[in-house]
This record gives structure tokens, C-alpha cells and sequence, in this order.
């Protein structure tokens, strides 16, 4: 592209616009650093297309923007050294794919389901203001940033308002408005008033979810949110009639007067579990005869809200456990979760009866006691006779406002919300009031079992709740110095286990191969490894494949558009970070030249022949640069020149004697037929000074972006201690001497569309997914452990150990990888026992309870990153019969068809001695006589 062809400069050379696009990045950068530090409740961020705003992004990260103004070239030349690629200046903003077209007027509504980074970006109101006033366009879609959450505040954009569906009870008809869930109740009062144009104190508005009553919504200050109001659910406005009495209101389509009479009773302030309420409230049956059926979906009744639910014990021959929960959007995860708790046997047994005396209100890592009541009383109400689906509304307004993180309509991980659950549900039943200070002590050489039990009666001395009785183990964990060797021992609690997915697919990888101090000449070797395997084992598998010695190391990179465009130094990266269409060189050297402090980069340009007289040919980038170290304390152009010879000796091609010309340069003359008696490579023969001053190569020193440079001089002085990268311009007489054919076509890593036999994930068994969470592995980079007897940070080695595990014993498969380079989702098929899951090989610490566990609970995921659905399956333990959890709709399902690759968090508990498989213990899901 020429500066013509870019659309930013005018025939002058001056750009045609306000900016360059560095110039732009550096506002809107400090505006954006501005905004953070001033970020405060009700601001204003804007949503914009992240389709436009990545078009942006590329255009003003390009290093093509800023005018090099080095004296030593003319602009055409300074051109020469810019990319080729120019990204072209995007146009006006456009959000039109992010926008609902049936939008009217200014009430601009956002399609559904859409993510964050994958959808759009959210900028604050300064930088919008900015990037409009370039750009134009829109449209605008401004969302305020609100604060959620009673313990632990957060601050979040509301991208998606409430959306309630008010229904005029005199005509039947339904209105779309849309409010923050921070809006108060009588914000929604006038509202809906202003829009039908009636008087406030004539207008009455209920909760109307699910299509019935439920509570009259005073005129106050209450927020929608803590009144539980969902996303896309109904409320009912009554008007009051002319003349009659304020309690008399108009009829329904029925003709039935619609009265101001609570059909459910107010919230108590509290209520005490498994005993009488505190409130002036009514039990509630939800007791249902359904016919027997496959399918025990909520079709066939009415749906019930967990607002209020007081307990009533459960009578023999009543089937509890069947009923579903309603979606309340994007609760699915929720939903999962629930499910297999409350299919728990230990919580079961412990949430049915009087739990009260062990609520702990006082605990400043609690919730009050009020997630543990309100998970209480939803168990309660599953377990309740019937199988009606159950909206947890309730609960999930408890989720808002303690774990603000789950809080509005996007899709969450099951297992965040179970870990988040388990552990707010322990410090909610701490028995532990007053937690005492323990000062941790180290191992020292002492028996495993004497460090073992110390620990565990710390952990117990300030945690003591049910979920540590049942869901609780301890695992030894031991770190090693790489220096000093110093190993430390620790034993730590552990809530479930999070089990890595070793991969079975394979990927063929090329890398070439280049010395760095000109020992050889460049070679490409092609590499099959584990597909989620690091750079670690990348090296490790060529290290094997070249003969690497002791003494030697190698360095990676990736090689761009003939110039170096990083650096794979990061060991624990994932190879899926480098792409089949990357190219990547491995750098091969001695660790005495590797531990020099100078590299040097040598890039090589052709200048190639122009077509017009008027026009001077261009210099053009080609071929694979070379590494090499120097270990000069100070450096001239002398010491670069020799430094390029050496690198370039293996590429000297072999030619005839009588074909050396004066000045000691190469014209032509190659011999092809190199075994001829008056020939022989050009071992010493070198590029030799043309006059008193110069040097062998023509070389420019360039800065660290390559964007600028200038001549080396013979005797320039050049600063060591840093990377120096050069150019080296290839001319006629480089290319009689030097075989150029080596350094160029770098091989990609895979090409595309070869005929390599491509290899399917096989089925792993969880059996391997614990060996692997069990393996010694080096901690990762932003993991380094402080050495107590080094007195630094090392990047030290790490084993985990089982040393006792719990009653309830939960697996978490890791199917979800995030990183810097890519997301990923794994559908591996995890082979699992249901049955006899013996575990007594991996536990160390052999106190004689036995390691059998039963499976019986399993949160499945389908579909990819983002979105998916969550389902569970559980099984009855009094039926011995498992049952498919889809949210409202519940099924019976066969043990055989339970193993499948959605198979997300594993639930076991241990098989106690005596106990035959799948008998039922004694637990609270017997019922009371």
C-alpha cells in the first residue's frame, strides 16, 4: 500500500487528520487511566460493537502511524522499513450489530446473550465522548454503573436494565418498560402511572410472576432488586374506580372485584430454622397428586415462589426430591448446583431438622446466617411432598447480594457458585465464634503424621461447621528449592478437588532449527506432541531430537514478516498459543555465550532492482534473522562485523579458485560440481574492505522498534549490555559469497491442509485426571515461593499428596482453560466409577477408614465457552434410582446413560464399612412416621 493508498496522508506528506493513530491511542489510553481513578457509583460507561472497536484497536496499535524522521533516510526509505500491512483507519462507529432492529425510537434494546469482549466493550463516558467526536456514528447506548452486594460491594455496568411486562388488569394489556434494578418501587410507580396516565393514589401494582399474585408493591423507596423482581416477569396494575371506596377496585376480566387482600404472607425478619415462624404467617401446602408418569415436569402445576416457606415434616409414603426449579434466566448453573446439594444425604439429614442453635451471625466471613437460611429453607421446600417446580427467587436475590459476582442475567460456572456455596454456607454454621490466632509452623523434618494432625487441629481450632465434617480432607503439599534445595511441607484443607484433563490428541509441530554462533547450518525438525502441552515440552522434545548436549540451551521465537515478533521464553505458556500458520526458530548456543548480556539481532534487506530509471529501488526485508551473543564489555562496528561473519560462515557457498577478481571480492563463478580439485569452499576467504574505513558488510544500527537506524561505522563505538538489533543490506556481492537459500522459506510450524493423519481425543479415566492433579510440576511464573532459607522468590517444585479425605469427596474436571492466548472448552469423555471408586492407593496417610466412595450427584455442561446449558443428574439414595435435573423439568434416567462427556463436577460419598453399595443409610431422607 502506498501513502496514497492509506487514507491518512495528504500530498504533502501532512496528515489529513486530526491524529495519528498513536496519537489517538495515547488519548483515549489517558482517558481511560482517568476514568479508573475516579470510578464511582452512577457513572456512565457506553457500550460499543466490539466488531467496531476491534477494527479501532488494530488500526491504532499498528506501528505504522508515526513519522520517522531520522536524517539518514528519505522518506520513500523510512517507508521501506514500516510494515507492509497499513490497517486502514475504520469507519464511523457502528453498533448496529449488537442493537435489536425492532428498537423504537430512543428505547434502543441490546440483543440477548450477549458476552462481554466477545460482543462488546464497555468505555467510559469520556473516552465515548472522544472517540464520537472523531468518529462519528453510534448509536449511543449508555448503561450506569451500579453497586451490588450487601458484605462485598461491587461495582458493575448494568448493560442489561430490568425488563418487567406490566399488565393494565382493565383491558388485558401488556407494556414493555425497562428500569435499573436499583430503581426504587415508586420510581416504578410513576412510571407505569405516567404511561397510562392515571393518578398515583388510584394506581395499585403487584408482583404478577408466573401470571399470579403475590405481593402488593408499596409506593417506597425498596428497590426492584430487593423485592426479588426478575428479568421479563409480569406485574399487575389495578386502577381504583371513580366513587368507589380506596379498597374497592375495578373487576376483573371475570368480573370478579379485585380486592387489596395479601394472598402471601410478609417476609419475617427472621425465620428459625426447622422451628415456629416469627411472623403473623401461614404455612403453605404445595402438596400435588400427579399422575405416574416417565416425565415429572412442572407442566402439570402450578409453579411455587421460596419467598416464605415454613416447614412441615414429611410423611411416609411422600416422594420428596422430585421437584424442579424454575429458570429464572440463565440460572441454569444455579439450578445444577442446587440440585446436586440438596440431593446431598448429610445436608439433607442436617437442613430437615432444627439447625438453628448452630447459625452464626456474628461471623465477620459470613453472610449472617441468612445464606444458610435461605438454602435451608429451599431444601426444605424440594423436599417438600409433590413435585411443583420451585422458583428460587429468593435465593438468588441472597446470591445478589452476597456474591455479587452471579448477580444479573449472564451465564456462570456451576462450580464457582458451588465453591462459593460451601464455603458461605461453613462460615454461616461456624460454630467457631471467636477464631484464635495460630501462628503456623514449619515442618521441620517432623514425622508427616505429627505436621498432619498439628494442622488439622489448627484448621478445627477456628473452623467447625458441617461442611467441615463432611466435605473437608487434607492434602500434603511439598515445595523445593531449585537452588538451595530447601524443601517445604505443609498440610492444607481442601474443599473439592480441581482435576486437570490430560489430552491424548497429538500435534505435529515444525521448528527450524539455527546455531546461533555459526557452528552449522539452519535445520527444520518436525516434532509430534500432546496437544496441551507447554513450551517446556516443546523444547524438551527438540532438545531429544537435535542431540542437545549439557552445555547447550536453547532460546524460541516466533518470526514475523522476517524480524523477530517475540519471544517464547515463558515455559509454562500452552503451545496453543503458537498457531499452525506461525513460523518459529529455535536459537541454539552454548550456555557460556547464552550467559552473555549482549544479543545481537541481524535482520537482512534486498534492494530490489526498480523498473523506472527515475525511481531508486526498494529495500525489502527477507530471510530468517540471526541471533548471535557477544561477550565484549565495549563494542565498535569492528565487533558487529566479525560477529555477522562468524554467524554466516556455514552459508558460504564453494567456488572456484580462479573465479576470486581483484579487491578480493566474489564475481561469479560457482562450481556446481564442488568435488572438482580446483575447488573448495570458501572457508577463509571473507567480504573484504573496498577502502581504508569500511567495513565487510554494509550495516545500520536500528532502534528497538527497527523503525530507524543508521550506518555502522568501523571504529562507532555501540553500547553493550542491551539487545542491539542491525540491518545487513544483501547485495550482489553477499549473495556470490553467501547461499541466501538457507534463510529463506522458514517452514510453518503446520501447513495447512496436509495430509497428516489428524488424531481424535480418546477417553481418559478420572483414575488419570488425579494422577495428573498429583504429578510434581514447577510452579508457574507468577506463582514463585519465597524461599525462607534463600531469602528469594524461586520457581520452586510442587507435589500434592492426599492425606485425608472426607465423607462427601467432590471432583471438579477442569474443562474450561482461559489464558492470555486463547479459551478453550475440553468435551473429553471422562471414564468414572459409579461404583466402587477406590481411592486407598492415593491417600498416604493410612488411618484405617475406608477409601470407597459411591457416586451420586453430577453437574453436566453442554456446549462451548460463554453460554452452554448446565443439568445435573442425582440420584434418590432411599429409590436407589437416579434422576435427569433440567431445570423445571425432572426424569428418570438409567445408571448406564449418566457417564457422558458433559460430565462436569463429580459428587462421591464414602461407602462406610458393612454398608452394601447402594443401600441408603441412615439419613434425613427417610421419612418421619
Amino acid at each position: 500500500m502506498t501513502i496514497a493508498d492509506s487514507g491518512f496522508m495528504m500530498e504533502n506528506g501532512a496528515s489529513c487528520l486530526p491524529h495519528t493513530p498513536e496519537e489517538e491511542k495515547r488519548i483515549i489510553d489517558e482517558l481511560a487511566r482517568k476514568s479508573e481513578a475516579n470510578v464511582k457509583e452512577g457513572n456512565l460507561f457506553y457500550v460499543v460493537s466490539n466488531r467496531w472497536y476491534s477494527s479501532w484497536k488494530k488500526y491504532v496499535e499498528q506501528g505504522t502511524g508515526e513519522r520517522l524522521n531520522d536524517e539518514w533516510y528519505s522518506e520513500s526509505q523510512q517507508m521501506d522499513l514500516l510494515s507492509s500491512k497499513i490497517v486502514a483507519r475504520p469507519g464511523p462507529i457502528d453498533n448496529s450489530d449488537i442493537v435489536v432492529n425492532e428498537s423504537e425510537g430512543n428505547d434502543l434494546q441490546l440483543h440477548r446473550m450477549l458476552v462481554e469482549e466477545r460482543d462488546y466493550v464497555l468505555v467510559s463516558q469520556e473516552v465515548w465522548e472522544k472517540l464520537s467526536d472523531w468518529y462519528k456514528g453510534g448509536p449511543a447506548l449508555p448503561r450506569k454503573l451500579i453497586s451490588q452486594g450487601d458484605v462485598h460491594k461491587n461495582l458493575m455496568v448494568e448493560v442489561y436494565p430490568l425488563c418487567l411486562k406490566f399488565i393494565d388488569s382493565r383491558d388485558n394489556s401488556q407494556t414493555v418498560i425497562r428500569l435499573s434494578k436499583k430503581a426504587s418501587v415508586q420510581e416504578l410507580y410513576e412510571k407505569v402511572c405516567t404511561l397510562r396516565g392515571i393518578e398515583q393514589q388510584k394506581a395499585h401494582i403487584w408482583d404478577h410472576f408466573n401470571m399470579q399474585k403475590h405481593t402488593l408493591l408499596d409506593a417506597s423507596n425498596q428497590t426492584l432488586e430487593q423485592l426479588n423482581l426478575q428479568m421479563d416477569q409480569e406485574i399487575l396494575l389495578e386502577v381504583q374506580v371513580d366513587g368507589n371506596h380506596s379498597s374497592q377496585f375495578s373487576r376483573d376480566s371475570t368480573g370478579n372485584e379485585l380486592a387489596l387482600v395479601p394472598i402471601e404472607p410478609s417476609r419475617s425478619s427472621m425465620t428459625i430454622a426447622g422451628g415456629p415462624t416469627l411472623s403473623n404467617g401461614h404455612s403453605m401446602d404445595y402438596s400435588y397428586n400427579l399422575p405416574q408418569g416417565s416425565a415429572l415436569s412442572s407442566s402439570a402445576s402450578a409453579d411455587t415462589d421460596d419467598k416464605c416457606y415454613v416447614y412441615n415434616p414429611m410423611k411416609k409414603g411422600d416422594r420428596g426430591g422430585l421437584a424442579g426449579l424454575q429458570n429464572l434466566g440463565n440460572t441454569c448453573f444455579m439450578n445444577s448446583s442446587i440440585q446436586c446439594l440438596v440431593h446431598t444425604p448429610p445436608l439433607v439429614e442436617y437442613f430437615l431438622q432444627d439447625y438453628s442453635d448452630e447459625i452464626n451471625t456474628e461471623n465477620p466471613l459470613g453472610m449472617h446466617g441468612e445464606l444458610a437460611l435461605a438454602f435451608g429453607e429451599l431444601l426444605r421446600k424440594l423436599w417438600s411432598s409433590g413435585r411443583t417446580t420451585i422458583a428460587p427467587r429468593a435465593f438468588k436475590g441472597k446470591l445478589a447480594r452476597f456474591a455479587p459476582q452471579f448477580s444479573g442475567y449472564n451465564q456462570h460456572d456451576s462450580q464457582e457458585l458451588l465453591a462459593f456455596l460451601l464455603d458461605g454456607l461453613h462460615e454461616d454454621l461456624n460454630r467457631v465464634k471467636n477464631k484464635p490466632y495460630i501462628e503456623t509452623k514449619d515442618s521441620d523434618g517432623r514425622p508427616d503424621e505429627e505436621v498432619a494432625d498439628e494442622c488439622w487441629k489448627n484448621h478445627r481450632a477456628r473452623n467447625d461447621s458441617l461442611i467441615v465434617d463432611v466435605c473437608q480432607g487434607q492434602y500434603k503439599s511439598t515445595l523445593v528449592c531449585p537452588v538451595c534445595s530447601k524443601i517445604s511441607i505443609t498440610f492444607d484443607p481442601f474443599m473439592y478437588l480441581s482435576l486437570p484433563l490430560p489430552s491424548t490428541v497429538t500435534r505435529s509441530m515444525t521448528v527450524t532449527l539455527v546455531y546461533g554462533d555459526g557452528r552449522g547450518l539452519p535445520m527444520p525438525y518436525t516434532l509430534t506432541l500432546i496437544k496441551d502441552r507447554c513450551i517446556k515440552d516443546l523444547i524438551a522434545a527438540l532438545g531429544t531430537a537435535c542431540c542437545l548436549k549439557s552445555d547447550e540451551s536453547l532460546m524460541l521465537a516466533e518470526v514475523y514478516e522476517h524480524r523477530i515478533y517475540r519471544h517464547l521464553d515463558n515455559l509454562s505458556e500452552p503451545l496453543s498459543s503458537i498457531k499452525n500458520d506461525d513460523r518459529i526458530v529455535a536459537y541454539r548456543y552454548s550456555k557460556e555465550e547464552a550467559a552473555f548480556k549482549t544479543r545481537l539481532e541481524i535482520i537482512y534487506r534486498w534492494q530490489e532492482k526498480s523498473t523506472s530509471d527515475s525511481l531508486k529501488g526498494q529495500r525489502k526485508l527477507f530471510g530468517t534473522p540471526l541471533v548471535a551473543y557477544l561477550g565484549e564489555d565495549k563494542l565498535s562496528g569492528v565487533d558487529i562485523d566479525r560477529a555477522v561473519s562468524r554467524i554466516l560462515s556455514p552459508l558460504k557457498r564453494a567456488v572456484k579458485l580462479n573465479s576470486i577478481k581483484e579487491n578480493g571480492l566474489v564475481s561469479q563463478g560457482i562450481d556446481e560440481a564442488s568435488n572438482s580439485h580446483n575447488s573448495r569452499p570458501m572457508d577463509n576467504i571473507e567480504l573484504e574492505e573496498t577502502s581504508s574505513g569500511e567495513l565487510s558488510f554494509h550495516l545500520f544500527l536500528a532502534d528497538e522498534r527497527g523503525s530507524s537506524c543508521k550506518p555502522i561505522e568501523k571504529y562507532m563505538p555501540i553500547s553493550s549490555g542491551k539487545p542491539i538489533k542491525i540491518f545487513l543490506d544483501w547485495t550482489n556481492q553477499e549473495d556470490e559469497v553467501y547461499d541466501a537459500s538457507y534463510l529463506k522459506d522458514l517452514p510453518e510450524v503446520h501447513k495447512n491442509g496436509s495430509t497428516a493423519k489428524k488424531t481424535r481425543q480418546e477417553a481418559i479415566s478420572l483414575f488419570t485426571c488425579l494422577e495428573a492433579f498429583l504429578k510434581e510440576e514447577p510452579l508457574g511464573p507468577d506463582d514463585m515461593w519465597y524461599c525462607p532459607k534463600c531469602k528469594e522468590h524461586r520457581q520452586a517444585t510442587k507435589k500434592l499428596d492426599l492425606w485425608m479425605l472426607p465423607e462427601v469427596l467432590v471432583f471438579h474436571l477442569k474443562r474450561f482453560s482461559y489464558s492470555r492466548y486463547s479459551k478453550n472448552k475440553l468435551d473429553t469423555l471422562v471414564t468414572f466409577p459409579i461404583h466402587n471408586l477406590d481411592l486407598s492407593q492415593y491417600v498416604m496417610n493410612k488411618d484405617g477408614k475406608p477409601h470407597l466412595y459411591e457416586l451420586y450427584a453430577i453437574s453436566n455442561h453442554y456446549g462451548g465457552l460463554g453460554g452452554g446449558h448446565y443439568t445435573a443428574y442425582a440420584k434418590l439414595i432411599d429409590e436407589n434410582r437416579w434422576y435427569h435435573f433440567d431445570d423445571s423439568h425432572v426424569s428418570p434416567v438409567n445408571e448406564t446413560d449418566i457417564k457422558t462427556s458433559a460430565a462436569y463436577v463429580l459428587f462421591y460419598r464414602r461407602v462406610k464399612s458393612g454398608q452394601k453399595i447402594g443401600e441408603a443409610e441412615s439419613s434425613g431422607t427417610h421419612m418421619e412416621s
